[in-house]
């Protein structure tokens, strides 16, 4: 199963910007989707955006307008560019491979570890 790795988290002020990574090898060799989630301390995980193996993406409701998702094929590597964020964006953001429209099994993939936003009023 592909292995994500996440980057890019810190502490930022309300109106602040960060650029979290997503790394999984392979996931451009098998042409597959990727989504970012995220969970706040006590709170159920939420979905926040995804990008199609065509380059199609979507968001919640929550987020758009202020976040991006994009992607780096050669570097295997899905960006989220979080621009005026806010105390209720604080959460741990992960990121997980999956088969996009080509349906490719082989990018069923695991949770990656994480990593830590917090946006201070």
């Amino acid at each position: 199963r592909l292995q994500p790795v996440e980057s890019g988290g810190g502490l930022v002020q309300s109106g602040g910007s960060l650029r979290l990574s997503c790394t999984a090898p392979g996931f451009a060799f098998f042409t597959c989707g990727m989504d970012w989630y995220r969970q706040a301390a006590g709170k159920q995980r939420e979905w926040v955006s995804f990008i199609n193996t065509d380059g199609s993406t979507s968001y919640a409701d929550s987020v758009k307008g202020r976040f991006t998702i994009s992607k780096d094929k050669f570097k295997d590597t899905v960006y989220l560019q979080m621009n005026s964020l806010q105390p209720e964006d604080t959460a741990m953001y992960s990121c997980m491979t999956r088969p996009g429209s080509g349906g490719n099994p082989s990018c069923f993939g695991s949770w990656g570890q994480g990593t830590q936003v917090t946006v201070s009023a």
